[in-house]
């Protein structure tokens, strides 16, 4: 096999910018959300970084609403707490997730669901979210 051709099927990772639909991983009600604006940077969002996001998919009955038939006016703040962009540390090791990932928290930066589910990383303490990290079942 011809190794040139390889690198041009490789998957793309890049920052969470704006139009980047992201999961949420709490339990606030809400499913899928838009990325609107990144908060930190010019190019985008990585781990930890703050995103200001709006609502596309709601559970009904969560804390997050969303009328039936309602476009996403619904305008909230998130943490990336997962990002598909691989981010380096300081011993050498590289950690990366295969989706994007926010937790919903409100303007004085406290979560709005209370659970936050799969791995998280331990960046999140660097950054002050020290509320998220205690939520979550684990933190790689």
């Amino acid at each position: 096999m011809h190794q040139a051709g390889f690198n041009q099927y490789k998957q793309q990772r890049t920052f969470i910018q704006m139009g980047t639909i992201l999961k949420v991983v709490d339990n606030s009600g809400s499913k899928k959300v838009m990325c609107i604006q990144a908060l930190k940077g010019r190019k985008g969002a990585r781990l930890g970084d703050k995103v200001v996001v709006s609502v596309k998919e709601a559970l009904s009955g969560g804390k997050v609403k969303m009328e039936k038939g309602e476009k996403s006016k619904r305008v909230y703040y998130g943490v990336v707490v997962r990002a598909a962009m691989h981010r380096g540390r300081c011993d050498g090791s590289e950690v990366k997730f295969d989706d994007n990932a926010v937790v919903l928290i409100n303007k004085q930066g406290e979560p709005i669901g209370t659970r936050v589910f799969g791995p998280n990383t331990h960046e999140l303490r660097k950054k002050k979210h020290l509320k998220i990290l205690s939520l979550a079942e684990h933190i790689v």
